[in-house]
């Protein structure tokens, strides 16, 4: 499993299955859990409707409003990186790559408490899911 680590605070997976795979295991999982899908948004097809072309490309927007009001009750600035998102989408080799931001960094760009970053940590659900 190749991980990277970004220094502006990005988990970047190597995945095995491919982008629209990706994103509909990680949308079953999380309906599943409760979560709420606010948005799937494919790139690749967007961007076709204006002449442009690029490799698949795919995000999710989700969150639990019980876990993230009290992210943004403790700084309202957090609902910038709130909904979460996680993005797959296919390089040039067609490898695909799975990215979300780590927990510790919207904690440290808020200033969040341990107490209400938990729900942020996205670790174990994509392991649990594509990887």
């Amino acid at each position: 499993m190749a991980t990277m680590n970004n220094p502006n605070g990005i988990t970047i997976h190597a995945c095995k299955y491919g982008v629209k795979e990706t994103i509909d295991r990680l949308q079953a999982s999380l309906t599943a859990k409760g979560v709420k899908i606010y948005a799937r948004i494919n790139q690749q097809d967007e961007l076709q409707q204006v002449g442009q072309t690029i490799p698949p490309l795919e995000f999710i927007l989700f969150g639990n409003p019980k876990a993230g009001g009290p992210v943004m009750a403790e700084s309202p600035v957090a609902a910038l990186d709130l909904p979460l998102k996680i993005v797959a989408w296919e390089d040039e080799q067609k490898k695909v790559w799975l990215a979300y931001n780590e927990a510790g960094y919207v904690q440290r760009r808020f200033s969040l408490s341990d107490a209400v970053v938990r729900p942020l940590h996205l670790e174990g659900l994509v392991a649990e899911v594509v990887l």
